[in-house]
């Protein structure tokens, strides 16, 4: 294992280049209208495993957005390792709140990353710790070359439910046989803190329409006598949760897997300033369930959040309409125990429940994923404690994520490998919102760390 660090302070400014190069793709995975530039993206991809000498490197149709498929098998003899990725990301709205066009990258200081931090959409989720791997591996090709084998997967809908990849993967598990598949994905606790994410949350994602009279209504002549959609869509909201933000589904918490109180001391003695995190996203005081921290509260517990409200008039001026639709977008966060089809169902019986007869209602289920936790004492985990350890001269923290890759448990349960989630990104680098960015230090140490994984998984897997 040669100094990796010398050839990636070398080419930095290459590195960079190119990573600016596919965050000026528009890869909008929900918005039919950027279908072209998804199209762009995996052929952008696929350009550069080419370039690295990569084999069958492939683009796979599916019934939604490609994926990018490259293969580097130097000794069946070696380990495995099945890089998972994606190339998609979120709608960039609302685009005003952006202080640049967020698909014109650029890199500016800021309090948390001195050095510049990079920013665009996609810059830390996903394209930025994506690309981080493939550039790795050109690190250790212009060192010793590879020490095991790889395979590449980097797919184009992790940001509307990877519905598409669930099918490739079942339809494809020979030719994505692996050890280990490495996932970068998450974050870190801090800049100087490294961790490993050893468990994700689950998610239903959900959506629900109120339509009460034919067509919007004059609501001096028709307000007081016909229900008023969105004034009921709010109520039915607010029922959600009790006074203790307990969330009132009926069933909702039965299978839920209580945290133990061993895991509890463990989680609370992670590294964590709530007034850090009050002024690093500018609020004046946590909320949510009671009897649980706030780092309990985004790891180990379930929620449900509003993602997006709409109905009736919302644009400049005044109109006095009583609108005949509302709608409501819905997330909910699992964890262990709950099961993502079963939550969707108990959702939707309970709003239907909760409707009242002056409306009618239409539930919607988009997508989901199961929770994952993830051993600490195998193989992979190790090899990614020591590559940490390395480069950061600190022992990663084992950390639960609130977060959701809908995928993962898939991976497990058809591929039977277990998935190493060595993230580098931050929380306050905005992902799915305005100003999303990624600090350039974490960018070349991401590098750095991956290199140094494939080096501590075969030596150990060697045993």
């Amino acid at each position: 294992m040669g100094n990796f660090k010398t050839y990636i302070d070398k080419n930095k400014e290459r590195f960079l280049n190119e990573l600016f190069e596919l965050l000026r793709i528009p890869s909008i995975s929900a918005n039919s209208e950027n279908d072209p530039d998804i199209k762009i993206a995996a052929n952008s991809i696929k350009k550069h495993l080419l370039k690295l000498g990569l084999n069958n490197c492939e683009i796979c149709e599916t019934d939604g957005h490609p994926i990018v498929y490259g293969e580097k098998i130097i000794d069946q003899n070696l380990p495995t390792i099945l890089v998972y990725g994606h190339y998609d990301v979120q709608p960039v709205d609302p685009l005003d709140l952006w202080d640049q066009e967020p698909f014109q990258p650029y890199i500016k200081k800021t309090e948390i990353h001195p050095e510049g931090a990079i920013f665009a959409r996609g810059a830390c989720d996903d394209k930025g710790q994506m690309f981080m791997h493939i550039k790795a591996l050109e690190v250790m090709m212009q060192d010793s070359g590879l020490p095991c084998n790889v395979k590449f997967m980097i797919e184009g809908e992790e940001e509307v439910g990877s519905d598409n990849l669930e099918i490739f993967v079942k339809n494809n598990k020979n030719k994505l046989s692996n050890d280990i598949i490495l996932v970068s994905d998450t974050g870190m606790i801090n800049k100087t803190t490294p961790s490993i994410t050893t468990g994700l949350r689950g998610l239903s994602y959900m959506e629900v329409e109120l339509t009460g009279a034919n067509r919007d209504l004059h609501s001096g002549h028709y307000g007081g006598t016909v229900a008023n959609p969105i004034n009921i869509l709010s109520k039915m909201i607010a029922s959600l949760h009790d006074s203790n933000n307990k969330i009132t589904i009926p069933g909702f918490y039965n299978k839920v897997s209580e945290a133990s109180n061993d895991e509890r001391k463990e989680i609370s003695s992670i590294p964590f300033n709530l007034d850090e995190f009050k002024k690093s996203i500018g609020i004046n005081a946590e909320h949510g369930e009671t009897g649980y921290s706030t780092i309990e509260r985004q790891s180990i517990r379930p929620a449900l959040d509003v993602n997006g409200i709409w109905g009736g008039y919302t644009k400049e001026g005044s109109k006095t309409v009583l609108p005949n639709k509302a709608n409501a977008k819905i997330s909910m966060r699992l964890v262990p125990g709950q099961n993502w089809r079963e939550i969707s169902k108990l959702f939707t019986k309970h709003i239907k429940n909760i409707t009242p007869k002056t409306v009618s209602v239409k539930v919607t289920e988009h997508h989901g994923g199961e929770p994952y936790v993830a051993p600490t004492n195998t193989v992979g985990f190790k090899a990614a404690s020591n590559a940490y350890e390395d480069v950061f001269n600190l022992k990663p923290i084992p950390t639960k994520d609130g977060g959701s890759i809908p995928i993962i448990a898939l991976f497990e349960k058809e591929l039977e490998s277990k998935s190493i989630l060595m993230g580098f990104g931050l929380d306050s680098d905005a992902i799915h919102s305005p100003n999303e960015h990624f600090g350039v230090s974490n960018f070349l140490l991401g590098i750095e760390t991956i290199s140094k994984f494939y080096h501590h998984f075969t030596k150990l897997s060697k045993g």
